[in-house]
């Protein structure tokens, strides 16, 4: 007699789809790459594990070698790898965890790239350059990747650049809740999110929904011939006498966000916030970000910042409880989307 299996009801209030439970063993699996340690412990303690032992070495021509020491056929692999600097040794040594990990008989490989490595070559700007971002997929995929999940990608368009399953995460819902604790209630009541270019309107506007600011918008221009060189235009909206928060997506070399800082204060701000994903911190940011007309800079360890990258005016949120939840419902195939009201 056939044995009668268990099934699932659809469930529209928690994203589940009906269906039927096999009863197969399923093991989730969590190892790093060797650019954020410290996150990648952090996750895996989240999720009440332990990372992969792994062995990493790097031969005196350079050459990169990782195998995993112990086995992993049929687990379901979460590989964390975050795109600091030096962003190239870390993309081949995630290229290389890949293949090791495919040959090891994962299976499935799923890339955790916090921040996405060349997300700003998401498109040419001009005739006869790459499309940088869609290599780093295809070289993802080609390697042995089946999923990539990341947090805040540069464009929203990166996500079909990848033949398969990618997890867009959003840092917002941390930085937001830090915003609503700390923000007076003064400050609340001069708040006013701004945009730092047109790019970013729409996830500033955002943003002015959430906290039920107003929307202010920079409009800058940047030389398409010098890298790292902007220059402010324009305000286009009210910012005198207002709390400013600016939000971005990721600070780079601090050129952009000072620039804007600086022009909002000229305009009558009386403070201003900077809100970011991830921090790159290329060099002479720390220095940039210290500038008398930034407040306060609040960003996530997406990527690693050394000491000597820090300052009194910034704060660091952990980005670990949001990566393990995501990690959480792919693995027991919930619901991403779930995790940021539909928006994912």
């Amino acid at each position: 007699m056939a044995r009668k299996k268990k099934t699932v009801e659809l469930d529209r209030a928690n994203d589940i789809a009906p269906g039927l439970v096999a009863k197969t063993k399923k093991r989730l699996v969590v190892a790093r790459g060797s650019s954020h340690p410290e996150l990648a412990a952090q996750v895996a303690e989240q999720l009440s594990t332990e990372l992969v032992p792994t062995e990493y070495r790097t031969f005196a021509s350079g050459e990169i070698l990782t195998r995993f020491e112990v086995s992993i056929r049929g687990c379901d692999l979460f590989l964390i790898q975050s795109f600091g600097p030096p962003v190239n040794e870390w993309m081949m040594e995630t290229l290389i965890m890949l293949d090791a990990a495919k040959r090891a008989s994962a299976k499935r490989i799923t890339v955790v790239a916090p921040y996405f490595p060349y997300s700003r070559q998401d498109k040419k700007g001009r005739g006869r350059e790459p499309i940088s971002a869609r290599l780093v997929a295809d070289l993802f995929k080609t390697a042995g990747a089946d999923r990539v999940m990341s947090v805040d990608l540069h464009a929203a368009q990166i996500q079909g650049f990848f033949d398969g399953p990618v997890d867009h995460l959003f840092a917002k819902p941390v930085l937001l809740e830090y915003f609503e604790n700390t923000l007076s209630a003064e400050d609340r009541e001069r708040l006013t999110v701004v945009s730092p270019d047109t790019g970013r309107v729409r996830v500033a506007d955002q943003w002015s929904d959430s906290l039920g600011a107003p929307l202010a918008i920079i409009h800058k221009r940047r030389d398409p011939n010098v890298a790292n060189q902007v220059t402010v235009n324009e305000i286009v909206g009210a910012v005198d006498g207002r709390v400013c928060l600016l939000v971005d997506d990721m600070i780079d070399t601090g050129g952009t966000i000072v620039k804007a800082a600086e022009a909002l204060k000229a305009n009558g701000a009386v403070k201003v916030i900077v809100a970011a994903t991830h921090a790159i911190f290329s060099d002479p940011a720390a220095t940039r970000l210290q500038s008398p007309a930034i407040d306060e800079v609040v960003v996530t360890d997406t990527v690693p910042i050394p000491d000597e990258k820090r300052f009194s005016t910034l704060t660091i949120l952990p980005i670990a409880p949001l990566l393990a939840r995501a990690i959480h419902e792919v693995f027991e195939d919930g619901s991403v989307t779930s995790m940021f009201d539909g928006a994912a």
